[in-house]
């Protein structure tokens, strides 16, 4: 939902030779407490969570069950920063970045909460391509 701290992220992990659909999340969607973050869960963590519960790992495991070409869908521009102080979802991504070389976007992160998000430059620079899509906001949301 909605909130004046937050926006409304929807995020799909997908096959990018099959199409097939690994995982699916959005924002707040799984509790805050989850793999050491104390505030709420992004859209991308939650895909990330949600295959590591499937195969009782933790998030930070997963790398070895996502196929070699996973592609990640994304309404909005990952975050290179957060003000809670937990891990980013640039970092989250970085960590897979053997398996997870593209992300599409719908649109970069605006400047609401955090000024200057350099999460696009940072995910480029780590050899991981990002690409924008106005059109992919819509579908990530009736995927949700």
């Amino acid at each position: 939902p909605p909130g004046p701290d937050r926006f409304c992220v929807g995020a799909v992990l997908a096959n990018g030779h099959t199409g097939e659909v690994s995982s699916t999340g959005y924002s707040i969607e799984l509790p805050g407490y989850m793999e050491g973050d104390s505030g709420s869960t992004h859209a991308e963590q939650c895909c990330f969570i949600k295959i590591a519960q499937k195969h009782h790992l933790s998030a930070g495991r997963i790398e070895d069950l996502l196929p070699a070409n996973i592609v990640l869908y994304t309404n909005m521009g990952p975050c290179n920063a957060r003000l809670s102080g937990n891990r980013t979802c640039c970092d989250r991504i970085v960590a897979l970045k053997e398996k997870l070389r593209t992300v599409y976007v719908g649109i970069p992160e605006p400047n609401t909460f955090i000024v200057d998000n350099y999460g696009k430059q940072r995910l480029e620079a780590e050899g991981i391509t990002l690409r924008c899509s106005k059109q992919l906001v819509i579908c990530v949301m009736k995927l949700q």
